[in-house]
């Protein structure tokens, strides 16, 4: 049975042809098929990566971290949804879609309150027809089958 934390993560290259990992969430229809949910809010995190372009373990560990701690301030206060992480090219971004900037940014700023300063930079627009979502999800999502047991 699936739950709010089905997740797909697959492998796919940035334009420059490094990696870039894309993990994409599953079972966000009520979010979706809310209008109030249409604005698409990126939170960008660029990092001093390995040679390959993904961070290392201390970095991993932070984001992972603060990742967590997205999804527990957004669990406890449906606000906003993750619906996509890319990471790799030195770079990890977090996609949202969320019915308020004020909020979100409220949200946010709570959820991080326990970090030190990170180099975050955040871009939101208007995307009522989930367009982002859309894409990233034909480009990568990877079916689950009744074999993957």
């Amino acid at each position: 049975m699936a739950n709010n934390d089905d997740w797909w993560t697959s492998p796919t290259e940035a334009d420059n042809g490094s990696l870039i990992m894309v993990t994409g969430r599953r079972n966000i229809e009520k979010f979706r098929r809310n209008p109030k949910f249409s604005i698409r809010v990126e939170i960008a995190w660029t990092y001093t990566g390995e040679a390959n372009g993904m961070p290392d373990i201390e970095t991993s560990k932070l984001m992972s971290d603060v990742h967590d701690a997205f999804l527990d301030i957004f669990d406890k206060d449906p606000v906003a949804i993750m619906t996509g992480i890319y990471t790799g090219d030195n770079r990890r971004d977090w996609v949202f879609y969320t019915l308020s900037t004020h909020i979100f940014q409220k949200k946010i700023n709570e959820a991080l309150a326990s970090f030190p300063l990170l180099p975050l930079e955040i871009y939101c627009e208007n995307d009522p027809d989930w367009a982002e979502y859309y894409e990233m999800r034909e480009l990568s999502e990877i079916a689950i089958s009744d074999d993957d047991e």
